[in-house]
């Protein structure tokens, strides 16, 4: 038999097992009330586990005695309680009348849960009905305030119990993602605010309740907490191999429940907070905002558009809005696979998502629940809900990933491959999914998704070695003698340049964050940034990319002089007399018509200077070439006032909501000898090229030459800029003077 079909089996005998414990524990609970009673006007009624069929072989036992004043109902509860007391069952138990048990569910948020899903035992079923009955009408009346109430207890619970799903020794009950959740979701469907938990949440409720079972028949008493020298024998209950199946089989259970009682929430926030604001706002090609959720566009086709998916998911996450659980289920079941090697605009929306740090993690496990991350990135499969069984660890490894991800995004400022950071900090751990030393089983794993993504060679041999020696820097700052000036040269050998050394020194961050407090602290942070100071003393620096010069076809564009304009799909080519202000004049029309530039080169030959633009459109068609090409001449004549339509643009934008890595703006010395290179790094927005070039014609500067990229939605750009008599700038008030200009511009 194979393993899933034997824990199939082994889930419904312990299902099997509840039920017909909570049958025979009814029919001598029956038993017990008719010796006591006659059942006029009381009536024995069952909550908790007991009310809801989910009894263990631990589980105590909640009971309330409801009558309609009887005088003899304190005689009837001791000749019920008494026995249950004898048999050493544990006992939770009340008398009330209707109206006692009303009022106190108005006020109690753990009566009024039990009150909800009360059955009735014995005795006059008319008094539960209109117990139940009436304090299901106050909560529902009184959604607004109860349901904040249970929300508060839940946030609560998660503080003090922890996440269900990434606890060492998990807490089944009151974790996050355990059975106080579902219990939560069913009195939040019982309001009628949301629907009660869908088929995927029921199925990993079960398998919990399955744990505690299990757990309950090793330990041979009721316990909540799964510890570690209990997990090898409640998997072998379960019939799975050992104690690392049971720990992944429950956090993948854990951080389904958390997924569907975090959309239950949304939904409760939605209905209550009143009508979202009506119509569609574009957020990227095929994605628009619609009621405070990420929906696709009318007419986008994720059966032809494979990258859709990955856009809806950056777009998601860079304005911090949910997906639509719609959306995410049309895209699940729709979406044509990925092309290998992935197209660039793919892997660009990646790592724009990825760059949108703490915002990037809800929208990966959305993706992640729908099963769209592993037919995206097979590999990803052998890490998911993978539990590491180590103190320091507090995140399965594929969460500790995307973790370690979100936080990397914080540190893109300070290197000059940010895509490579946030891809190498996806996939530092992957293999750990492999038998054998992770570092450098990983580094293989990592060739073939580098490969797949579609990354140059180059690119990938860089993310391989980042990879391979992700650890390399705080095992040696921790392990050895940092003085030892042999230490220093085996690091500097082994990572070979500063570029990979930079990658290495951020991830490390990075990846300590994710892990614990205690993988990093204070002093390892020092130690660390100690040998990374030593290290890049001893490599040779790697100089800013060379002004770029005219190709023959642009020097032959920029023979004729004058003014001429090109667009061809997405390469725009504009020829025209070099004077200030022109390439930020030029991308200020692009942005005006909702065109993102990926990627420019400006360059002069004598009195003429041409600039080739790398485009796509920010959403929707690409604009009419003809329209475009007439702006841009005119803006070349002095005749638009593009600032103008700028600025009725960035008026309709919806503010950034999702916290960025503030820009940086450096001034490299000794890199050119007759113009001063001004490197800035900042999150990608609509016409920030021009607002750049407008700060530097605020300071009467005139820019060359430009080289800009935009690597996901990080803007890595070198501008060579002159004064007006066209010298470098050597006078450090006004160096100070432009990076202080440059940088309020990007605010």
């Amino acid at each position: 038999m194979e393993q899933g079909e034997h824990v199939r089996d082994e889930a419904r005998s312990y299902a099997a097992a509840r039920k017909e414990r909570t049958t025979d524990t009814d029919r001598w609970l029956k038993d017990l009330f008719r010796t006591a009673s006659d059942g006029e006007q009381v009536s024995l009624v069952a909550v908790g586990s007991l009310g809801r069929g989910e009894l263990a072989p631990g589980s105590d036992l909640d009971l309330v005695l409801l009558h309609n004043g009887r005088s003899d109902v304190s005689r009837i509860a001791d000749r019920i309680w008494y026995p249950i007391w004898d048999s050493a069952i544990g006992l939770d138990h009340s008398v009330r009348t209707v109206d006692e048990a009303v009022a106190v569910a108005r006020d109690d948020l753990k009566a009024v849960l039990g009150l909800i899903q009360a059955r009735h035992v014995a005795g006059d079923a008319e008094l539960t009905r209109r117990a139940r009955e009436a304090v299901l009408a106050e909560w529902r009346a009184d959604s607004r305030r109860r349901l904040g109430e249970l929300r508060d207890a839940a946030d609560q619970r998660a503080q003090v119990s922890g996440e269900l799903a990434f606890l060492l020794e998990p807490d089944l009950k009151d974790g996050r993602g355990g059975l106080r959740d579902v219990q939560a979701m069913q009195a939040v469907a019982a309001a009628w605010v949301a629907s009660a938990p869908g088929p995927r949440a029921r199925e990993a409720h079960e398998f919990i309740l399955d744990v505690r079972h299990a757990l309950h028949v090793v330990t041979a008493r009721g316990t909540d907490r799964l510890v570690l020298q209990e997990q090898d024998a409640v998997a072998g209950l379960l019939g799975l191999l050992d104690a690392e199946a049971v720990m992944r089989r429950l956090a993948e259970a854990g951080r389904t429940i958390t997924h569907a009682f975090d959309a239950t929430w949304r939904t409760v926030d939605r209905l209550l907070s009143g009508p979202a604001p009506r119509g569609r706002r574009p957020l990227a090609d095929g994605v628009v905002e619609h009621g405070g959720e990420v929906v696709l566009a009318r007419g986008a086709t994720p059966r032809k558009d494979p990258v859709l998916v990955l856009r809806a998911a950056a777009a998601a996450a860079e304005s911090g809005l949910p997906l639509a659980p719609a959306t995410v289920s049309v895209l699940a079941a729709q979406s044509a696979p990925m092309p290998v090697p992935w197209p660039e605009e793919a892997r660009d929306a990646l790592v724009s998502m990825l760059g949108a740090g703490r915002a990037a993690v809800p929208v990966w496990e959305e993706l992640d629940q729908a099963g769209i991350i592993v037919r995206l990135l097979p590999d990803w499969e052998r890490v998911r809900h993978r539990p590491q069984r180590h103190p320091i660890h507090r995140f399965t490894v594929d969460r500790h990933l995307i973790e370690a991800a979100a936080n990397a995004a914080s540190h893109t400022r300070e290197v000059s491959r940010p895509d490579l950071l946030l891809i190498s900090a996806l996939l530092h751990d992957i293999g750990k999914g492999w038998p054998g030393d992770h570092s450098s089983t990983g580094e293989v794993v990592v060739r073939d998704i580098g490969a797949r993504l579609g990354l140059p060679p180059q690119d990938v041999d860089i993310l391989a070695t980042v990879v391979r020696h992700h650890l390399l820097l705080p095992e040696t700052a921790t392990r050895r003698d940092l003085d030892d000036p042999v230490t220093i040269e085996k690091v500097a050998a082994t990572v070979g340049s500063r570029q990979v050394l930079e990658l290495l020194a951020a991830l490390a961050v990075a990846d300590g964050n994710a892990t614990s407090p205690a993988a990093w602290n204070t002093w390892k942070a020092g130690l660390v940034a100690d040998l990374v100071r030593r290290v890049r003393s001893v490599l040779s620096g790697s100089p800013p990319p060379k002004a770029p010069t005219l190709s023959p076809q642009q020097a032959a564009l920029a023979r004729h002089g004058g003014g001429a304009v090109r667009v061809n799909g997405g390469a725009v080519t504009v020829v025209a007399p070099d004077r200030a202000g022109l390439l930020w004049s030029a991308a200020g029309v692009l942005a005006a018509h909702r065109l993102v530039v990926r990627s420019a080169s400006a360059a002069s030959a004598g009195a003429t200077a041409v600039i080739e633009f790398s485009v796509i459109p920010e959403y929707g068609s690409p604009p009419d070439p003809a329209t475009l090409e007439a702006d841009l001449r005119l803006v070349l004549a002095g005749r638009l006032d593009i600032e103008q339509r700028l600025a009725r643009r960035v008026r309709a934008m919806r503010p950034v909501r999702v916290p960025v890595a503030p820009p940086k703006v450096t001034l490299v010395d000794d890199a050119s000898a007759t113009a001063t290179v001004v490197e800035v790094r900042a999150h990608d927005k609509p016409g920030l090229l021009w607002r750049i070039g407008r700060a530097f014609g605020d300071c009467g500067l005139d820019v060359r030459a430009a080289r800009v990229e935009t690597l996901g939605a990080e803007a890595v750009d070198v501008f060579y800029v002159v004064d007006r008599v066209g010298r470098p700038l050597s006078d450090s008030t006004q160096r100070n003077q432009v990076r202080d200009a440059v940088l309020a511009a990007l605010r």
